[in-house]
């Protein structure tokens, strides 16, 4: 049974929801928002289920938690929230909750998340194989630089998530790093240059922001 640690108000929905999720082999445990990061470091769970209020509170919270605990977040989300739900989220579902769908997203999610954190990280015709430092194209051997290795494999490992280029430089280079966010730009064109061709796209410009893997 997967353990979920889910983020919201007590109230009859959301006790109904966790009661109905152990249907399907999750086990919920509800906190607030005030302990949450204490609760998780204790609770250690395979995913979060975060009611969205809209707040900026909330908002601060999840990204702490992606940031630090590198947890998939399932938004459980008012219809008119959705649009304003931040990129730190993984997923969401609008009330009223669809438990079997909601079951599916959390499998789907986890079971991305363990491949990600396995040896190996596959997506579409490209496979990293972070053992070995190995990064192969449709079985074809691809020969980065371990800088351009690190900037592929951390963003395949976020696939869907868009990141800025200060954050890239923080996440990849380190924080004491003095080059420009222009040291991005050319990695990321060097990358594609490696592991991209008319059939195969993997990296996206998100324009004023800056890149995103593609979700396969």
């Amino acid at each position: 049974m997967f353990n979920i640690t889910v983020i919201a108000r007590q109230s009859n929905e959301i006790v109904k929801l966790c009661s109905e999720l152990v249907k399907y082999s999750f086990q919920c445990t509800v906190i607030n928002s005030s302990n949450a990061i204490e609760q998780v470091e204790k609770q250690a769970p395979k995913l979060l289920l975060v009611e969205f209020t809209g707040s900026s509170d909330i908002e601060t919270l999840c990204r702490y938690l992606r940031r630090e605990k590198n947890l998939p977040i399932i938004a459980l989300s008012p219809p008119e929230k959705i649009e304003s739900l931040g990129i730190h989220i993984d997923d969401f579902v609008a009330a009223p909750y669809n438990i079997k769908e909601l079951a599916t997203r959390i499998k789907r999610l986890i079971q991305r998340k363990t491949d990600v954190d396995g040896e190996q990280i596959s997506i579409g015709d490209l496979t990293i194989n972070k053992d070995k430092y190995e990064v192969y194209v449709n079985d074809r051997p691809i020969s980065l630089t371990f800088k351009e290795y690190e900037l592929l494999k951390y963003l395949a490992s976020h696939a869907g998530r868009v990141f800025a280029r200060d954050a890239l430089l923080n996440q990849v280079w380190g924080r004491d790093y003095f080059g420009g966010d222009r040291t991005v730009d050319v990695h990321i064109r060097r990358v594609r240059s490696k592991i991209e061709d008319p059939t195969h796209n993997y990296i996206e410009t998100v324009r004023n922001i800056g890149y995103r893997f593609i979700k396969k």
